[in-house]
């Protein structure tokens, strides 16, 4: 087909979960009552440890950051989904494709980052206690948030740019509920094999390799463990990892199903779904899990909630 006998493409029609019109409004419900409870739970992990002293360590302090970057991440997506199953139509214009990717791929690298510096504090405070004071000072902490930050938006920009370099001329139906990599790619109507290459090169090196850096400090983390002679101190150094771990293998399980796998083994209604895990699911768990399993946050919480009562009773 000649060039100038395609229409080039101006805006998106958001297909979404409208092939399952039953399901709209159920979903809509769930959705939303998760997308509060995401809200919720960060803002009151970001408040605690912002107000309870006892929790001013990197660990919290990586940890309030995550919740702030958790918040971000989902405003880009979910409240544009939630409208979206409500309506008959869904679009989004082209500029406003390429901007709710580039948020959302900034947010999803530093995310991934910060885990990763979350699990290098870990290694740290066990394998190294008597120096962890000095190593993971404030002055660090800050740069290394900031770094995470800053490589996450660059990340995004060559990623972002690789995608909607890409000629759209053809069908403009994304087969999702957001602006994602996969479906953008499979709508373009020519490929940039050098691009697609660039963008998985990317991928790997922020999922997996992250990934594998976490992996990498739990190893020395066990193996510091298992020297400790008494079974309580094992179980007590080990509580301060539980946590984060679990998000951890969720947040990477997913993205590497999603990322790193070959365009050709795209699966729209699956990738749907999984994409509902990283995109409500994972960011539901951060505060949930390190709610429910971490002592010192239900401490803070206990005190914090006991000034108020005290204060109103006053």
């Amino acid at each position: 087909m000649k060039r100038e006998n395609k229409s080039v493409v101006t805006e998106f029609i958001l297909i979404g979960f409208s092939s399952f019109p039953d399901l709209q409004v159920p979903l809509f419900m769930v959705f939303t009552i998760m997308y509060l409870a995401i809200w919720v739970g960060n803002v009151i992990i970001i408040t605690t440890i912002r107000h309870e002293s006892s929790l001013h360590i990197p660990m919290y302090f990586f940890l309030a950051i995550l919740s702030s970057a958790e918040i971000c991440y989902t405003l880009i997506i979910i409240p544009n989904m939630l409208a979206d199953l409500l309506r008959e139509k869904a679009t989004i214009s082209f500029i406003g494709c390429a901007a709710q990717m580039y948020m959302f791929l900034a947010f999803g690298n530093t995310n991934c980052l910060l885990l990763t510096t979350m699990g290098y504090d870990r290694y740290v405070s066990i394998c190294k206690p008597l120096h962890y004071p000095i190593l993971m000072n404030q002055r660090f902490c800050t740069k290394l948030v900031v770094f995470s930050a800053t490589s996450g938006f660059l990340i995004s920009v060559v990623e972002t740019y690789f995608v909607f370099s890409l000629p759209f001329c053809g069908s403009n139906k994304i087969h999702h509920f957001f602006c994602d990599l996969a479906p953008l790619l499979q709508l373009a109507c020519a490929r940039n094999y050098i691009g697609e290459i660039v963008i998985f090169l990317i991928c790997f090196l922020v999922v997996f390799c992250s990934f594998l850096l976490v992996i990498l400090s739990y190893l020395f983390i066990l193996n510091t463990i298992l020297k400790i002679p008494t079974t309580e101190g094992k179980r007590k150094a080990f509580s301060t990892c539980a946590s984060h771990l679990i998000v951890v293998v969720v947040h990477f399980g997913c993205a590497s199903i999603i990322y790193l796998r070959p365009q050709s083994r795209y699966t729209m209604n699956a990738d749907l779904f999984i994409s509902v895990t990283y995109t409500l699911v994972t960011p539901l768990l951060n505060p949930v899990i390190y709610t429910l399993r971490n002592k010192d946050v239900q401490i803070a919480l206990r005190k914090s909630l006991g000034r108020k009562t005290f204060t109103q009773k006053i």
